[in-house]
């Protein structure tokens, strides 16, 4: 346990690590059993893990006293989850794929391993880039991990870094599709369109090619200008697209747009849409019917016309 001073002169204690129970025979097995290996050393050394006031002598000269009163926490860090995280970033060939794209500048900064720390960031417990520089990196493992120190996460490399991430975004998306089908076979014949936003707490006027403008606020923050944001799914999750625009964009204003993105970057195929009723208009689906075409059933010749949905699933 460790001490904290709370307000009014108390003493509150926060349980920093739990070392568990044991009783008189588990003790006898631990004895036993417990081995440290030292590099270059041989044999092991087995380590007595028990307080003094309960200390019996053990005649083996391989056994390692310890004075529990005497052991120190220092400087723990989070390591599972971002082990877990980096190596599902290597199964998804993340690492090859920005290190070919995101080479090291002049002054040797690791703008692929800025990625991989953000990454990592917002899959284990998600926060602002000044929340990763001044808290969560030192109290993870990520430095030991990925073999770099504090200057990883300058603060102005970790807005640097997202810029330069904008223009691979096609070729990033192609790279994660296929990875996709190898790792677990996805398929792109059934998609899920949808629209969301976000806004900001700040005071127009902004230049022309701002995206902040004042629109309908799914937040009910009409005092706030916010910004539209689409994005395309497989039924599994596996984000196929996405698109940042304006806050003032209607909704139904959007599908055609991303139609032709799809079929451009995925090609031409048949596929089901499941879209929010509001969001496609009838221009829209006429255009889409007049592109429909026919397909052989599995297991025979009937032939069948695939028509668009006109109204999907809310």
């Amino acid at each position: 346990m460790e001490n904290h001073r709370a307000p009014g002169g108390r003493v509150v204690q926060r349980q920093v690590l739990y070392l568990g129970e044991i009783n008189n025979s588990q003790r006898e097995a631990w004895v036993r059993t417990i081995e440290i290996f030292e590099e270059g050393t041989s044999p092991a050394k087995t380590m007595a893990l028990f307080p003094e006031d309960q200390h019996r002598e053990i005649d083996d000269e391989q056994v390692v006293q310890i004075r529990l009163k005497d052991v120190e926490l220092s400087r723990p860090r989070q390591w599972g989850a971002c082990w877990l995280a980096c190596t599902l970033y290597k199964q998804l060939g993340l690492n090859t794929f920005w290190a070919e794209k995101l080479l090291p500048n002049r002054k040797g900064t690791r703008w692929d391993l800025i990625v991989q720390a953000l990454c990592c960031y917002r899959l284990i417990d998600p926060g602002s880039e000044w929340r990763l520089h001044r808290h969560w990196y030192d109290t993870s493992a990520m430095a030991d991990l990925l073999g770099a120190g504090f200057e990883l996460v300058e603060i102005h490399k970790l807005y640097v870094c997202l810029d330069r991430l904008i223009e691979h975004k096609r070729a990033l998306f192609n790279h994660l599709a296929q990875r996709w089908k190898d790792l677990f076979n996805a398929k792109f014949d059934v998609l899920l369109y949808d629209l969301t936003s976000t806004y900001f707490e700040s005071d127009p006027p902004f230049s022309e090619n701002d995206k902040r403008r004042y629109g309908y606020s799914r937040d009910k923050r009409f005092d706030c200008v916010p910004v539209v944001i689409a994005l395309i799914v497989t039924p599994e999750g596996f984000p196929l697209a996405y698109e940042i625009m304006a806050g003032n964009t209607a909704d139904n204003t959007t599908l055609r747009g991303f139609l032709g993105t799809i079929e451009e970057q995925y090609g031409k195929a048949e596929r089901i849409w499941v879209i929010n009723r509001g969001i496609p208009t009838e221009e829209v689906l006429q255009g889409n019917a007049r592109k429909r075409s026919s397909c052989l059933l599995p297991g025979g010749n009937t032939e069948r016309t695939i028509k668009p949905l006109r109204e999907g699933i809310g």
